[in-house]
């Protein structure tokens, strides 16, 4: 770092995001010393697919929330800082940001944002208060305080209250929906002994739509045998105390019976992707992605690159695997490993999905799926593989084995008692 006028730092590269794609770039730049700051507004790295385990008491929160510090600590020319980024001069190359020592700028010279997306409730932004979103550990935490709420709430309950209590409604059938209903019954039957109802609603006509065809059927049907009632082509119009209505493709309205509504439909993009989209006249879709050049440049500005799911290009997928190879390239073209201006190729290495316990569905291209155990310990090993250190992997494979092995869940025993279950205005919680 130095030091210049008006006290503000100068740092080689700012990398803005502490997700998959700003660690691939941090790392990348690390191989040629390229001198960089990364600026997170937490102080751990998320390995986000697998909050729903943290939900759902598989895993404890830190086994998937490694210390960005600890991440990089052997990267002499790297930097980690907790910081929130609240205003940016383009032309100038200067971020502002405030951290928990009071606001700091920093002049780039280049710039790499990589700060994801957040829940998207499709203009129902009451939503939000009414439901559970897994895309933070708080959010996984609260999910999980709720889940054990009304567990050991409906133990010595009456049968109405117990019904009552046990009802979950998940909206939405991608990944992170389809897990969530599949642990809900896997704890039921396993954990908790009680039985349960589980509403899976989806407004497209499949489970895990972008695997599509067999897989999705396969999918459909593991979810069906287990007890979750799958609802395909029904939007969620309302939710209230205790229920919510959907309407269904040909315009039949019903309402679920919901205790527990947990949502995972769609995505948004805001704060530092709005100030970056204002500072540079960076187009954006209707969700708020940045549309970016082919090379992951901004508007016309060749010293900022926008990467992971904050972005849109291509037509490419908001997985990790997208925004870790976008870091890679834009941090090849900065160290001058890789032409400027080359534009990025996204490689697809395959998409997975877990159901259930030994339940799975793996795409490794349009000619090789696989499904069942096969699939499910294939995931296993890919998302162990990723899992950042040495003491998170043992620490997974340890609950994994007492959870799917066994009948524990490790995770419940990480619950705060001053974690709070998120209850509806005037619900009858107890």
């Amino acid at each position: 770092m130095q030091h210049v006028d008006a006290g503000i730092e100068t740092a080689d590269v700012v990398i803005v995001g502490s997700g998959f794609g700003g660690l691939a770039a941090a790392k990348q730049l690390n191989k040629s010393g390229v001198r960089y700051v990364l600026l997170s507004g937490t102080p751990e790295h998320l390995f986000q697919p697998l909050l729903y385990q943290v939900a759902t008491g598989v895993l404890a929160s830190d086994e998937i929330a490694p210390p960005i510090a600890n991440i990089i600590r052997h990267h002499k020319n790297g930097e980690a800082r907790l910081g929130t980024v609240t205003g940016i001069d383009a032309d100038a190359a200067v971020l502002t940001y405030d951290t928990p020592q009071g606001e700091r700028k920093i002049r780039y010279g280049k710039l790499i944002a990589a700060t994801g997306a957040s829940q998207s409730y499709f203009g129902r932004d009451d939503f939000a208060d009414k439901t559970y979103s897994l895309k933070t550990i708080d959010d996984a935490k609260r999910l999980r305080a709720q889940i054990e709420r009304v567990f050991e709430s409906a133990k010595d309950a009456d049968p109405a209250t117990r019904e009552r209590l046990l009802s979950f409604v998940v909206v939405g059938a991608g990944a992170t929906g389809v897990e969530v209903a599949g642990q809900l019954k896997e704890l039921s039957k396993r954990f908790f002994h009680l039985d349960v109802s589980v509403t899976l609603v989806e407004g497209a006509g499949a489970v895990l739509p972008p695997f599509g065809g067999g897989l999705s059927e396969y999918a459909k049907k593991s979810l069906t045998r287990s007890g979750v009632e799958v609802m395909l082509d029904t939007f969620v119009t309302d939710i209230e105390v205790g229920k919510v209505t959907v309407k269904s493709k040909d315009g039949v309205e019903r309402g679920i019976a919901a205790e527990t509504v947990v949502w995972s439909a769609g995505v948004q993009v805001g704060g530092f992707a709005t100030l970056l989209a204002e500072a540079t006249g960076c187009e954006t879709d209707r969700a708020g992605r940045l549309l970016i050049n082919p090379d992951c440049t901004v508007g016309g500005h060749a010293d900022i690159f926008a990467i992971g799911d904050m972005t849109s290009l291509n037509g490419y997928p908001g997985q990790s695997p997208v925004a870790m190879q976008e870091g890679r390239h834009v941090a090849d073209i900065i160290r001058g490993a890789t032409r400027v201006a080359t534009p990025f190729k996204y490689w697809d290495k395959g998409s997975m999905a877990v159901i259930s316990r030994f339940s799975a569905v793996t795409r490794v291209n349009d000619h090789i799926r696989f499904t069942g155990t096969i699939a499910w310990f294939a995931w296993l090993a890919v998302h162990l593989f990723y899992l950042v250190g040495f003491r998170n992997r043992f620490a997974a494979i340890f609950s994994w084995l007492v959870a799917f092995i066994g009948h524990g869940r490790p995770g419940f025993d990480e619950v705060e008692k001053t974690t709070k279950a998120k209850v509806l205005a005037g619900s009858n919680a107890s």
